[in-house]
């Protein structure tokens, strides 16, 4: 593990990362979120009236990934070659696994994380009129490949 944020220059003030000398390289990510329901609503979302809230919540992390470096002050705006957005329904709740994908000289770990938060977001937006307790949970990288400090890989558990 590096002991020295990457953020800050020699005299500690804040800066963006300089990765003109880096090498592209194909590059992945992937984030976990996770939105805890209640039977109720559970039962409830294949009738949202605001529409399926699946798929309205994978647009919302496509486009949430696309917009990172807007988000992010220090990001790098990054050229995407593919985001996926990942729904599965459980007894509990829904689980959203976003994945983005690029040739870059800098990770896509940011744009993956932004997907999975707003894609749990909008599945909050579009239940919320039906319990106000949701709540959301074990954001996390799950995942990444690329570049100079190689594959991580999130132990389970």
């Amino acid at each position: 593990m590096n002991d020295k944020l990457s953020h800050y220059d020699s005299a500690g003030k804040v800066s963006m990362v300089d990765v003109g000398a880096k090498t592209e390289t194909q590059r992945t990510a992937s984030a976990r979120a996770y939105i805890a329901l209640n039977k109720a609503v559970l039962e409830a979302l294949p009738t949202n009236k605001k529409g399926d809230p699946f798929e309205v919540a994978r647009i919302a992390g496509i486009m949430a990934a696309k917009k990172t470096s807007d988000l992010i002050p220090l990001c790098h705006s990054l050229p995407l070659t593919n985001v996926d957005i990942g729904l599965t329904l459980d007894e509990n709740g829904v689980e959203v696994i976003a994945t983005a994908s690029t040739v870059a000289r800098t990770g896509v770990e940011m744009e993956a994380m932004t997907a999975a938060c707003v894609a749990a977001l909008t599945i909050y937006d579009m239940t919320k009129a039906l319990d106000k307790s949701i709540e959301i949970r074990q954001i996390h990288l799950l995942e990444k490949t690329g570049g100079k400090s190689g594959t991580f890989r999130r132990e389970k558990g």
